[in-house]
């Protein structure tokens, strides 16, 4: 039977030190978790015993975490390492990942960031992947760049695959740039974004770097789905059966739309989505919302439910129903009301047809 991956987390906190063991017991392959509680503890445990991942705290007196990931880097180059920190300054950041640090991360606190957190360290557990991006593995870029605008973080991407280099700023959020070779903007994201492998590296914000990129990042990375099934079904072999075009294909053309969530009721699988990082949690609201419509429609003998539109500072929301599918899709919110149902008429044409 093979032995369990083993998991050293370092922490100079016993309370923290406790509670992260706990998190970490949720993994799907269930390592075995040793803990220490100081640096030099820490390496006298590597120097004893195998690991295959450290998880380390970078504030610890004596010898902090900067300091054990140098020797790890030296003595160890294959373990995998993350940092697990309540610091969130963007220069920190760029000097660990310039130490060789797999994933730079915020301890989490809310049941999202931890259920993201359990995600990126499965991945660093699990085989070697020859796609996917320093950290994060089995995440493509454009779930990086998701992470990363969800976050509301400000920073510079920059990213290698191979001879190719591009950057992408982001600020508060928000896409500012992006460029790669003699491209820019808009386009240059565009093929950032196709790219499948590499490394990439958070660089310090640039807050004064003029604005190329106009669309939400959603929209953007909406477009980049769709471009990339595109281009996935123009190379398939001759002779090969065409694949299936996406029933979300098409969308990210209309005016507006950050992201599309299609359900089939009843289910948690039967779900088509775009633009969101997590689905299941926007899923679970927008079907509360719709049964307890239909409720108060019921009550109220109003008729069927059609279309129920909210208007927000950040974004607004339809959700409808057409035949046994149930759409809750995002848009900008510098929509007016009556543009929204405009376009949402045109989500539904479009999915009928």
């Amino acid at each position: 039977m093979e032995r369990p991956h083993r998991v050293l987390l370092v922490d100079d906190e016993p309370d923290l030190l406790e509670m992260y063991q706990q998190i970490l017991r949720q993994l799907p392959s269930q390592p075995e978790i040793h803990a220490a509680a100081s640096g030099t503890r820490a390496l006298a445990m590597l120097e004893a015993e195998p690991y295959r991942l450290l998880i380390c705290d970078l504030k610890m007196p004596k010898v902090d975490g900067l300091q054990i990931l140098s020797v790890v880097r030296r003595k160890y180059p294959e373990l995998r390492t993350v940092v697990l920190t309540g610091v969130m300054d963007d220069q920190f950041r760029s000097r660990v990942y310039a130490v060789g640090v797999d994933l730079f991360c915020n301890k989490p606190t809310t049941e999202q960031e931890i259920k993201m957190f359990l995600e990126c360290i499965e991945s660093l557990l699990g085989r070697e992947i020859e796609s996917g991006f320093r950290g994060v593995q089995s995440k493509s870029l454009m779930d990086i760049i998701q992470m990363e605008c969800i976050s509301q973080s400000s920073s510079v991407l920059r990213i290698s695959n191979g001879s190719l280099e591009g950057k992408i700023w982001i600020q508060d959020g928000e896409l500012l740039d992006a460029e790669t070779g003699d491209q820019c903007g808009e386009t240059a994201f565009q093929k950032i974004l196709s790219w499948k492998a590499g490394t990439f590296e958070m660089l310090p914000a640039e807050a004064n770097r003029p604005r190329s990129i106009l669309k939400s990042y959603n929209a953007l990375l909406l477009e980049s789905a769709q471009a990339m099934d595109q281009a996935q079904g123009a190379a398939s072999p001759e002779g090969a059966p065409p694949p299936q075009p996406s029933p979300l294909a098409g969308l990210s053309q209309i005016e507006g739309v950050e992201f599309v969530l299609a359900m089939t009721p009843g289910s948690d699988r039967d779900q088509v989505v775009r633009g969101l990082e997590n689905p299941e949690h926007m899923a679970r609201w927008a079907r509360q919302c719709l049964e307890r419509f239909r409720d108060l429609g019921d009550r109220l003998h109003t008729g069927p439910l059609e279309q129920i539109e909210g208007l927000g500072p950040q974004r607004h929301v339809s959700l409808a129903c057409q035949g046994d599918t149930e759409f809750c899709v995002g848009w900008t919110p510098t929509m007016t009301l009556e543009r929204v149902r405009e376009m949402m008429k045109k989500v539904m044409a479009l999915w009928a047809s």
